[in-house]
């Protein structure tokens, strides 16, 4: 039985420029112990998708038009905002892009690591201290009796994503969210934050979502993939059939334009052109203005392709001019 099951989410945001369609008809699973990847580029839904989930974009302008997304037995897009409290930080926990805007400056990191604790388990004073020490020790924080009275700005980058993800795991949630928790790190420190989640998912059994725009992060880290653009999912497939056998144009192009899949030397392939504008209705392909690795020619252009399984638990935007082959 999945940890989490999302149906037909639609989310929108109403805007003096229009409505955008930021998030349509999106539905996926997540089971125990998976880690489920959400890539794409800016702009194409993946992180609108999970704010939705936990009740996080703003209202108004955001509004979540239909969908369902059963956890433990609730719908997270229909359970009152009390109950979602209790389920935030508790049970779905969320570690976010950018560290420092995420964990409050004028707060020492003890306040903000036993906050989860007073609210959701009722633990206070040195027990919670004793969690906090204990969780900041077990993400590699060095010296964490003295580092746990410091304040944020005090902690280097790759110090401060350690301190969010022991806050995301302090409560030991049944599903952890991950929103490009190594957009802002280098290299070194991306791998040391990627192999701490996994290490820390391993030891937990928790599921994780995994949003990114980095192919070599979700090849490292994801066991299914879900590709996203212009609000939808037009790709979705287990980890080595979509990096062996990626069926979509959008798929194709963006393992295209990883570095690595270049000789040394050969220009990086980009592709052309911008996301589509979602504030202003997308009639057929939205991806057919940019098809360089398909037949832009073949592309839908009334109606919007429907997500068809293609091959077993490999579901793909039916597409022809996307599905064709340059």
């Amino acid at each position: 039985m999945p940890v989490l099951d999302v149906k037909n989410l639609t989310t929108r945001f109403h805007t003096r420029n229009g409505v955008v369609h930021a998030v349509e008809d999106v539905s996926f699973t997540v089971d125990p112990g998976q880690t489920l990847g959400i890539v794409g580029e800016s702009g194409s839904g993946k992180s609108v998708t999970c704010y939705s989930l936990l009740g996080l974009i703003p209202r108004p302008p955001g509004r979540i038009h239909r969908g369902r997304a059963i956890f433990d037995g609730m719908d997270l897009l229909a359970v009152p905002e009390k109950v979602l409290r209790k389920i935030r930080g508790k049970l779905i926990s969320m570690i976010f892009q950018d560290p420092m805007t995420s964990l409050n400056p004028f707060m020492k990191v003890s306040a903000q690591l036993t906050e989860p604790l007073a609210l959701h388990e009722n633990c206070h004073g040195k027990a919670a201290l004793l969690r906090a020490i204990e969780a900041l020790a077990e993400v590699g924080i060095p010296d964490p009796e003295k580092r746990i009275h410091s304040y944020p700005h005090e902690f280097s980058g790759g110090m401060r994503q350690r301190v969010m993800i022991a806050m995301a795991l302090i409560t030991r949630p049944e599903l952890l969210i991950c929103d490009e928790p190594t957009t802002a790190l280098d290299v070194t420190v991306q791998k040391q934050v990627l192999d701490l989640i996994r290490d820390r998912q391993r030891q937990l059994g928790t599921a994780v979502i995994f949003i990114t725009h980095d192919l070599a992060v979700v090849s490292e880290m994801c066991d299914h993939i879900n590709v996203m653009y212009a609000g939808r999912i037009i790709e979705s497939a287990p980890k080595a059939e979509l990096f062996r056998h990626p069926l979509h144009a959008y798929t194709r192009s963006l393992l295209k334009s990883i570095p690595a899949a270049h000789a040394k030397g050969e220009p990086l392939y980009t592709i052309p052109g911008l996301p589509p504008d979602l504030s202003r209705p997308v009639a057929g392909c939205a991806f057919k203005a940019r098809n360089q690795m398909g037949n832009a020619d073949l592309c839908l252009t009334e109606k919007s392709p429907a997500l068809d399984e293609i091959e077993p638990h490999h579901f793909v935007q039916n597409c022809p001019g996307c599905l064709a082959l340059s």
